[in-house]
């Protein structure tokens, strides 16, 4: 075997290695789902009053947690491909797929409308 095929296998193995160690988890898919929440939230009517607002926020951040344990954690399973792991969540009618690798979270189907549903759960 020459030296530069030794080194290509190192180097994916060590890629590889680097994609496992940084697998995300359930618990980084539930901040991921979050985050699109606050996103969703923050893209509501913005013709509305500012303290509207400001009381669909404060609403939003204190049954955020609820929401995430209640409705999105028992319906969402997760496919652990070591390097790399899909995350499928079938609620309020919607089928949301994600892929989770190197610690980022890859939008596949459903996110948008799903957060949109989800946020007015909170409500």
């Amino acid at each position: 075997m020459s030296l530069l095929r030794l080194l290509v296998l190192v180097a994916v193995l060590a890629g590889a290695v680097g994609l496992a160690l940084t697998n995300p988890t359930m618990d980084g898919y539930l901040q991921f789902v979050e985050r699109e929440l606050g996103k969703a939230i923050d893209r509501m009517d913005r013709s509305a009053p500012s303290r509207e607002q400001q009381f669909i926020r404060q609403v939003f951040q204190s049954q955020s947690k609820k929401i995430l344990q209640e409705v999105v954690l028992p319906h969402t399973k997760r496919q652990n491909w070591g390097i790399a792991s899909r995350y499928v969540t079938q609620a309020v009618s919607t089928k949301i797929v994600v892929i989770g690798v190197a610690g980022y979270f890859i939008p596949i189907e459903g996110v948008e409308e799903a957060t949109i549903k989800i946020g007015r759960l909170a409500f």
